[in-house]
This record gives structure tokens, sequence and C-alpha cells, in this order.
């Protein structure tokens, strides 16, 4: 299953869910990796990237991918236990973060 796959179900509720990496704070641990290997992937500059629709690397500063139900939790996992605090997850409707370390 690719990342577009089941996505923009987003919560129970039908939020639509994206999620996204801030570089600039990435450890590159590869925790987010182990937990969602069809969201986020490590590219060779050893920062965590996450996937488009076709499996590749979205490199751009700020680039969004959908977060898919069967994944939510494993995505989830991965913003709150990575040691960098740079996985955002957020609302598609008004991008306010729910899970990260910019959640309200």
């Amino acid at each position: 299953m690719n990342v577009q796959q089941e996505a923009g179900s987003g919560t129970d509720s039908g939020v639509a869910l994206e999620v996204w990496i801030d570089q600039d704070l990435c450890t590159g641990d590869g925790i987010c990796v182990q937990y969602a290997p069809e969201v986020f992937e490590l590219d060779i500059d050893g920062l965590a990237y996450v996937k488009g629709a076709e499996d590749e690397l979205l490199q751009a500063q700020g680039a969004t991918t959908p977060v898919p139900l069967p994944l939510l939790n494993d995505v989830v996992d991965s913003a709150k236990e990575c040691p960098g605090d740079c996985i955002h997850v957020r609302r598609v409707s008004d991008r306010v973060e729910v899970y990260g370390p910019d959640a309200e």
C-alpha cells in the first residue's frame, strides 16, 4: 500500500490529516521509519522525509503527505517518540497541528 491509498480519511471523525517533517530539527535516528516506513524514509543525507503518492521522497521544505487511516497510530507514535520533535501532524482543513511539538 502506498501513502495515497486510504489517505484523506484522517481520523474516525472523518478529519483529513497530513504530516510533514522539519529537517532542520531531524536528528536522523530513523524512529519514524521504524514506525511507519510507508510514510517516512531516510535519505542519503541521513535525514527523514515524507513519501508521496508513488513512494517518492518529498524533499521540498515543508512538504506534506496525507496520513492514511490504517497508519494513523504509527504516524502519531512517530511524532511522540521523535527525539528531534520534528514530526508535525495537522488537519488539512485548517492546518492546525494536532500531534507534534506545536500541537494545541
